[in-house]
């Protein structure tokens, strides 16, 4: 029996019809549907939920929302190897690997095996405080650091043991490439194929012409020392975790032991999903 968790965003008004056509076309097949509490709750399917999901044996992880639905999913099961696929009732979804107009026919594909993994680079991010180095979290896009409104920081970045340049600058964020068409796509940074192993180091707004977009090893390592901040300074994780920082602290990030498997379908690759989901947005249709 193949055991499924399905994680659908409970603000996301087209999720129960999306959640309900899931259930009903493996209510008939040999899958366990499994959910969390709160959310098999939320949407009255009380008798999927399971609590501590994300330790429960389980073979696919479905995600119904957008990228940052899925971006979740996957810091969950950061710490176990389970494949995450998304239902995309995003705006974009350029991660979200399943359009609803193919539903049923992607999700006889997860139940064929007719599919690959793409292991993917995630971030692990620390702040050393006081001496002591604490480990805050996981993130598959990007860890940034970043000032108040309109509040510039004043930035050293190290990389290994090589000082760079100390910045005045709105921010810095570390990205991994699948992260790179991201916020770090915004700030000016390149885009980069998530299968590269690398990290990208692009700042926010900088204050100077002497430091530009990074593309450094997989294996160096990121230290970016807060000299003084205001006192709204965060550091977050894909967008949705954030900390907040004092001066004098040191934010570290580097490759994780850990990696993020995300489900793909041979019917697209990623240079199709550039042209039909970012670069044609504006442009032509």
């Amino acid at each position: 029996m193949l055991t499924i968790a399905v994680f659908p965003n409970t603000n996301k008004p087209e999720a129960p019809e999306v959640l309900q056509r899931i259930l009903s076309f493996y209510a008939d097949k040999d899958v366990r549907v499994i959910m969390p509490v709160e959310e098999a709750r939320f949407f009255q399917h009380a008798g999927y939920g399971v609590t501590d999901i994300e330790n429960v044996p389980t073979d696919i992880a479905l995600s119904i929302g957008g990228d940052g639905t899925l971006l979740g999913v996957c810091r969950r099961y950061s710490h176990h190897a389970v494949p995450v696929c998304g239902v995309n009732i995003g705006t974009l979804g350029f991660m979200a690997d399943i359009e609803l107009h193919e539903l049923e026919t992607k999700l006889q594909k997860l139940l064929d095996g007719d599919f690959h993994i793409e292991h993917r680079l995630l971030l692990a991010g620390s702040v050393r405080s006081g001496g002591k180095e604490r480990f805050l979290g996981h993130a598959i896009n990007d860890i940034v650091v970043k000032g108040g409104v309109a509040r510039m920081l004043h930035l050293g970045l190290t990389i290994n043991e090589s000082h760079l340049l100390d910045c005045k600058a709105d921010g810095i964020i570390i990205s991994s490439p699948t992260g790179s068409t991201a916020y770090s796509l915004s700030a000016g940074g390149p885009i980069v194929n998530p299968n590269v192993r690398a990290l990208i180091v692009t700042p926010i707004c900088a204050h100077t012409f002497n430091i530009r977009p990074l593309i450094i090893q997989e294996d160096d390592t990121v230290h970016v020392a807060i000299a003084s901040i205001p006192q709204d300074t965060i550091i977050t994780f894909d967008g949705q975790v954030c900390y907040r920082l004092l001066p004098g602290d040191e934010v570290i990030v580097k490759k994780s032991e850990a990696q993020a498997e995300i489900i793909k379908f041979e019917d697209k690759d990623y240079y199709q999903i550039l042209r039909t989901k970012l670069w044609r947005q504006g442009g032509e249709q």
